[in-house]
């Protein structure tokens, strides 16, 4: 059983005749492993060819894949660039394109690309056809809906402060994550990134700590640009970054730079726990 079927409609497909192959998924394609099917049809519906074309142009994706920006964000675009080795066709719905996109094309805007016309929703077939729906609606009351981090400009770093300061800046926040970050060393020229984050406080209610150090993660790989700004070198660096969750919004106001010399970051992290804001 494929783990698409739970995704499935039913109607009429389209028959694809004997001009396609099936092929396996290959390793290049992280994106598309360990989404309930191993082969994929060849050419894809993207109108790739040759396996070659299909890598370049797929790992263009990958890092949107990483940001979380949707959760059907992978389920989708492999749909296309890696259909599943069936008697037809499965397209995504139309309704699926759309959930994704509206989620993830502010993502693509924040690293300066427009949502691709090859990807325009109304070329996928409306969801009364044999096509990939969305999960139900009940899916949200399921899941915990996470605030989400926005695409922002990028806070100064600060590297000159008093513990005193920190506290104050504290009290205004719901969350202070250390984030120890540095460049990936790639053979394509994708930028990528190690990142490491320790919660040090988040106030925000239910929210769980690996839950913040996640949505942290995901605010750096949406806000690439600030990432870049803050990973010189290959050497690591840490920060600490604060901010505030708003309406489901997750920002980050104030960046430091922790410095393994500077102790006030790391006294004002221990007099938090004692410490009484005005």
């Amino acid at each position: 059983v494929f783990a698409v079927n739970g995704f499935l409609r039913v109607a009429t497909g389209l028959d694809i005749g004997l001009s396609t192959k099936c092929v396996v998924i290959p390793k290049e394609m992280g994106m598309c492993h360990k989404i309930g099917y191993s082969e994929m049809r060849l050419p894809n519906l993207m109108g790739h060819t040759s396996m070659a074309e299909v890598i370049q142009k797929s790992t263009t994706w990958q890092h949107l894949v990483h940001t979380d920006c949707h959760p059907h964000v992978r389920t989708f675009l492999c749909s296309l660039f890696a259909p599943i080795c069936l008697d037809t066709f499965i397209h995504p719905c139309r309704s699926m394109c759309v959930a994704v996109r509206d989620s993830c094309a502010p993502v693509l805007l924040c690293h300066g690309h427009p949502w691709p016309a090859s990807l325009d929703c109304d070329r996928f077939p409306g969801d009364e056809d044999v096509c990939l729906a969305p999960l139900t609606k009940d899916y949200k009351y399921l899941h915990k809906v996470l605030p989400k981090p926005t695409c922002q400009t990028c806070p100064a770093v600060e590297e000159f402060f008093t513990h005193k300061r920190v506290l104050e800046v504290f009290c205004d926040s719901n969350f202070a994550v250390k984030v120890k970050l540095s460049k990936k060393r790639t053979a394509s020229e994708d930028q990528e990134y190690n990142i490491e984050c320790q919660v040090e406080f988040i106030t925000q209610g239910s929210l769980l700590p690996y839950e913040t150090q996640s949505m942290i993660q995901q605010w750096l790989l949406i806000n690439e640009k600030c990432t870049e700004r803050m990973t010189p070198t290959h050497r690591p660096m840490v920060y600490l970054l604060v901010g505030n969750i708003e309406e489901g919004i997750i920002l980050v106001n104030q960046v430091y730079r922790w410095q393994r010399k500077d102790s006030q970051l790391s006294l004002a992290t221990q007099k938090w726990r004692y410490h009484k804001c005005l």
